[in-house]
């Protein structure tokens, strides 16, 4: 997984904190916007885990902070549901400005009713997938308490939330009064997933039957069967990463892998738009290839030496392990580190002549055993024996054909 810290402006002219997670081995196939559960942050554990799931299956995916919460500037005690609306919106304008144009929006908690208004606005959203979202947006005045009459009589009062003081003024309350989400989910022709806990204890299971029945098909239910709603064991946000980015694919456009198809046992293919990313398949196995970002390339993949290094490290490990199960030599593992560049020939007459240099691959072997001293001397010859170890320092042929 890779990720850019990054800021953008919302309607307010604040600064807000983003973090944009790509796929450590491809180019997203498409984006998705994540927003968090209310007074949380970018960096709330549910939001991290279920963003690193999607970004794992493909997804860039851009995950920020609300205005005045984690980094992003501005006082959250002058913030209210529709400003979390705006500042999504913003966020989705930021995306389609500098990458690409977001297709699926996914919400936790209040998070996810930010996420219905959003997207009953911004025309790239595709599909919507919501967390232990409230049927009604009033139904954060519970987690006020008594400290609504408070609010109301004075304007504003200092809120506990999830051990944390946030100061909640009266517009605040004013404006989730003002908001029906019922009645937008069902003018909202997109595809939607509700997951909700039947544990939820801060937003009951009822509301996601409200959901349910308020939108339009095609629309799915995911049930987090034990989880809370903070979705505080790591397992279960993992879990509903996964099938949301499973759901969503049915909906979006997704790139069709190729078929790499050949008699031969080992196949490469490399688009010319690719530059070095290129797509391997080897017996039933495939991956990707790739150089360094400072060559060129995306790093998506180990480079052309780094495979070669690692078919001569692999093969090292299975021949050592091989004769010591022969010869009943307990060697609960070992380990074989191998790197590769060009070195002068120890006895060059002109070193500075790059034709002096030859392929070095230097490799070291670690043993978690208890062996003599011979042993290890015998298992170090055995290395040598390795059979990509003797193709190397074999003469070899590459006969080249063209492919009909």
């Amino acid at each position: 997984m890779k990720y850019e810290k990054i800021e953008f402006e919302n309607s307010q002219g604040y600064q807000l904190s983003g973090r944009l997670e790509l796929p450590a081995d491809r180019q997203p196939h498409n984006f998705a916007i994540f927003a968090h559960c209310f007074t949380c942050s970018k960096n709330f554990s549910a939001t991290r885990n279920i963003s690193r799931a999607l970004t794992t299956a493909g997804y860039g995916v851009l995950r920020f902070d609300f205005t005045g919460l984690g980094d992003s500037e501005g006082d959250f005690g002058d913030t209210n549901f529709s400003g979390n609306v705006e500042d999504l919106l913003a966020a989705i304008d930021y995306l389609t400005e500098n990458y690409k144009a977001p297709t699926l929006a996914v919400g936790h908690s209040l998070g996810g009713d930010a996420v219905i208004y959003a997207s009953a606005k911004a025309k790239s959203i595709k599909a919507i997938a919501t967390i232990g979202t409230p049927s009604d947006t009033k139904h954060v005045k519970n987690l006020f308490g008594a400290h609504v009459e408070a609010i109301i009589k004075n304007g504003e009062a200092m809120v506990e939330l999830s051990g944390r003081s946030f100061k909640i003024k009266e517009q605040l309350l004013t404006d989730l009064n003002e908001q029906m989400v019922t009645t937008t989910l069902k003018d909202l022709r997109l595809p939607i997933m509700i997951c909700h806990s039947p544990q939820d204890e801060i937003v009951s299971i009822d509301n996601a039957e409200k959901l349910y029945m308020a939108a339009r098909h095609p629309k799915s239910f995911l049930s987090l069967d034990g989880a809370d709603h903070l979705l505080s064991d790591k397992k279960d946000s993992h879990y509903v990463g996964i099938v949301i980015a499973t759901w969503a694919s049915k909906y979006l456009n997704l790139p069709e892998e190729k078929s790499l198809n050949s008699d031969q046992p080992v196949v490469a293919s490399l688009d010319e738009n690719q530059v070095f990313t290129t797509q391997m398949r080897a017996g039933r196995h495939y991956f990707t290839a790739d150089e360094p970002t400072g060559y060129g390339g995306n790093d998506y993949g180990p480079t052309p030496y780094d495979l070669v290094s690692s078919g001569l490290a692999s093969c090292t490990v299975m021949t050592i392990q091989m004769y010591a199960r022969r010869k009943k030599w307990s060697v609960e593992n070992v380990e074989c580190h191998v790197t590769y560049d060009k070195q002068h020939v120890a006895d060059c007459e002109d070193c500075d002549d790059d034709t002096s240099k030859i392929d070095t691959f230097t490799r070291h072997i670690k043993f978690n055993a208890d062996l003599e001293p011979a042993q290890i001397t015998k298992l170090l010859e055995i290395a040598n024996k390795c059979p990509v170890h003797r193709t190397l320092h074999s003469q070899t042929q590459i006969l080249t054909h063209l492919l009909k």
